[in-house]
């Protein structure tokens, strides 16, 4: 009887490259975009120590110290005090808890609105991808600032308002993103192949359309908090954000903007924060676009 073959070994040329997946691949290239890296570390680091201003921030945020009015920045307050002489670092530490939240609740509620509208719009096609895209070509055409400021003082000045507000008019653009894909989907076999099977079109838009246009909808997602923020931002300025003693960095700048000449540094570290942030977030989103970019080559 003759003796069981024994297991070659592969070496060399012969051995097997391990595959990657999308997301590994495209986790990769982002690893190397060291703008990208260096902005969500920003973010990170910033998000932490905005949402933890609880526990690290030096002084209260509302704390008044009247006698000690506008002072520079110091040992005892290191970006200096307010016309008020509340703490601005503890200040900016809580307002971006404010305008990070509004960014990304807001986003959440846009890329909920518009994957939805625009997946439903571009799989069922016909009439109701004319009637349902003439309808956000409306939208488009109205004011978006005035229809939040409406809604604000219809139903009163309350953050949460706000986060639907502001993500009720940002989800169009996102919409029409995503039609545009679905519509490009559709005429794949895999598509076609799950018709045929005769599976339900609920299941195929949920199980099918939408996790395949989640990479444009992360590269895009992460465009829009900057976008929301900057709304925030000029809601606040104008006097239609949150409401004293409570503060985002737009209200801060707006304080700022106001006296600038006589007290600078209150313009200067609220600016350097807010604008910081909105650099991070798009390299972010820019490395997330070259990274999950399928036509990119692998290393």
């Amino acid at each position: 009887m003759a003796a069981p073959a024994q297991p070659v070994a592969i070496t060399g040329a012969e051995e097997l490259e391990a595959g990657h997946s999308l997301w590994q691949d495209a986790w990769l290239r982002l690893r190397k975009n060291k703008l990208a890296v260096g902005g969500g570390v920003f973010i990170l680091v910033l998000a932490l120590a905005s949402f933890l201003s609880p526990l690290i921030a030096p002084h209260s945020y509302d704390t008044q110290n009247l006698a000690l009015g506008a002072t520079s920045p110091s040992g005892q307050h290191w970006l200096g005090t307010d016309d008020l002489g509340r703490d601005l670092l503890s200040r900016i530490l809580y307002g971006g808890r404010i305008s990070l939240s509004v960014g990304l609740a807001a986003t959440l509620v846009a890329v909920v609105i518009g994957v939805l509208y625009g997946t439903i719009s571009g799989y069922f096609g016909g009439r109701v991808d004319v009637l349902m895209m003439r309808i956000v070509d409306i939208l488009f055409s109205l004011p978006f600032i005035i229809f939040v400021i409406l809604l604000m003082v219809i139903y009163g000045r309350n953050i949460y308002l706000l986060f639907l507000a502001i993500g009720a008019v940002e989800w169009l653009d996102m919409s029409r993103i995503v039609r545009g894909q679905v519509l490009s989907l559709k005429k794949q076999e895999f598509i076609e192949a799950a018709q045929a099977l005769g599976l339900r079109r609920r299941r195929i838009i949920l199980r099918h359309m939408i996790p395949n246009v989640l990479g444009i909808v992360i590269i895009y997602g992460t465009l829009i908090v900057p976008r929301v923020m900057l709304t925030e931002a000029f809601l606040s300025f104008l006097g239609f954000g949150v409401q004293p003693p409570m503060s985002s960095w737009g209200t801060l700048i707006s304080e700022g903007a106001r006296s600038m000449e006589e007290f600078p540094w209150l313009l200067i570290f609220p600016g350097l924060a807010f604008s910081s942030t909105l650099f991070s977030l798009n390299f972010v989103g820019d490395g997330l676009r070259d990274a999950l970019d399928v036509r990119a080559s692998k290393d």
